[in-house]
């Protein structure tokens, strides 16, 4: 729909920036959450634009479980691809064999898959249909220019120039948040002089659901299998590197990615375009301000080793949404101040504890030292040894816990 200046009308509730994933997510969970509240979510690209992203993403127990409760897991589950097991390599791109050091099955989790491999336009398209059906208005082809923080409500202005008035503002756009930059919030983080390489593969024969991690000298070369005996990467490579082959001709890049990728899986063939996102770690110092929210990656960006930045997000949103809607049942504000400090108090401390642990594994596999390539192999041959570790460490990165918000229980706020 068109914006229209609504200066003079009854302020938004919430106004999220953002229709990616997370932003459709949280203005889905706040609706479900409330009815009465009215959401608004803002995006710069023209309705529906999202939803054309050819990568995939790793979809964890708890963010399953959240998708579901919103009405969502339903639509997405016929297309996922469940991960069944995984393996996990450490060695050189020359090295004629490569020896596995972990593996998690299925078995030694949960009766559940790990996780599932979902398309990121299938996901947003959900999510988008499931917004509009629950009554979420919906601002396409308009961005956020500058808002102004008053007593009772964000006086935001959008890029057609109309104005609109919000209890609360959250900005869910994106790692570059233009919203976060005009709330003076600072952030801190580095760069890893990596790039990620995202491209998916067509092979021969089928993988049976198996994830790969293989730990090369220049950081992770993961392998996320997806329906139809196709593959999703993430190859991590110095920046430099990275840039020349996905510049490069199509003939060397195939070389390099076959030797990385091995015959295991039969003749190989790159589909689409690959494209190569730099790789750091970012992270808000503040969550929230006066009336004011990060969501997502506007709040946190970390490195992709661990799968779990799209996870992150969604935790982010059945947060805010749970907070936002328990204080709006009680009578409050939605963008009261104690709803906000509960929410940055909820998603802070795991946020950066996910990001050195994520930071810790880049560094510690993203190099070829080889006193560092024994201590590391002892510890991932110790682990595969040791089921109920292996069991915790599944837990860790899959499921939600106790005290998670109840999306991530998959109960309904």
């Amino acid at each position: 729909m068109t914006a229209t200046d609504d200066a003079a009308a009854p302020p938004l509730d919430v106004l999220v920036a953002g229709g990616g994933y997370v932003g459709l997510a949280l203005a889905l969970a706040l609706k479900r959450g409330a009815p009465s509240l009215d959401i608004a979510v803002v995006d710069p690209a023209p309705q529906g634009a999202a939803a054309r992203d050819g990568r995939a993403s790793a979809i964890a127990s708890a963010a399953r479980e959240m998708l579901a409760a919103l009405g969502v897991w339903q639509v997405l589950e016929p297309i996922a691809q469940p991960v069944e097991d995984m393996i996990v390599t450490d060695s050189r791109t020359r090295d004629p064999v490569r020896p596995v050091f972990l593996t998690f099955s299925r078995e030694e989790g949960s009766a559940a898959p790990f996780a599932h491999m979902v398309p990121n336009g299938a996901l947003v398209a959900a999510l988008s249909d499931a917004a509009d059906q629950a009554g979420v208005t919906r601002i396409s082809g308009c961005g956020v220019t500058d808002f102004e923080t008053g007593t009772a409500f964000q006086r935001v202005t959008l890029t057609d120039g109309s104005v609109r008035r919000a209890r609360l503002l959250v900005a869910a756009d994106g790692a570059r948040s233009r919203l976060r930059a005009l709330a003076g919030i600072q952030t801190v983080g580095w760069g890893y002089g990596q790039s990620g390489i995202v491209v998916t593969v067509k092979h021969e024969r089928p993988h049976h659901g198996r994830a790969e991690e293989h730990f090369l000298p220049a950081g992770p070369f993961a392998i996320l299998p997806l329906p139809d005996n196709r593959s999703s990467l993430v190859w991590t490579e110095r920046t430099e590197a990275a840039e020349r082959l996905v510049a490069g001709d199509s003939f060397t890049f195939a070389i390099e990615l076959e030797r990385r990728f091995g015959h295991h899986l039969g003749a190989i063939t790159a589909e689409g375009t690959p494209r190569a996102y730099p790789l750091g770690l970012m992270i808000a110092r503040r969550f929230v301000g006066p009336r004011f929210a990060l969501c997502g990656d506007s709040a946190h960006a970390i490195h992709p080793v661990a799968g779990q930045g799209l996870n992150l997000g969604f935790k982010d949103a059945a947060a805010l949404a749970e907070s936002v809607v328990e204080a709006a049942r009680l009578g409050s504000d939605p963008g009261s101040a104690e709803a906000l400090a509960r929410y940055e108090r909820w998603r802070r401390f795991d946020t950066v504890q996910m990001g050195m642990v994520t930071d810790g594994l880049n560094r510690l596999f993203s190099n070829d030292n080889p006193a560092l390539r024994i201590m590391r192999d002892v510890g991932l041959g110790l682990v595969d040894r040791l089921p109920t570790l292996k069991r915790r460490f599944i837990g860790a990165a899959a499921e939600a816990d106790p005290a998670a918000p109840r999306l991530l229980r998959g109960e309904a706020i």
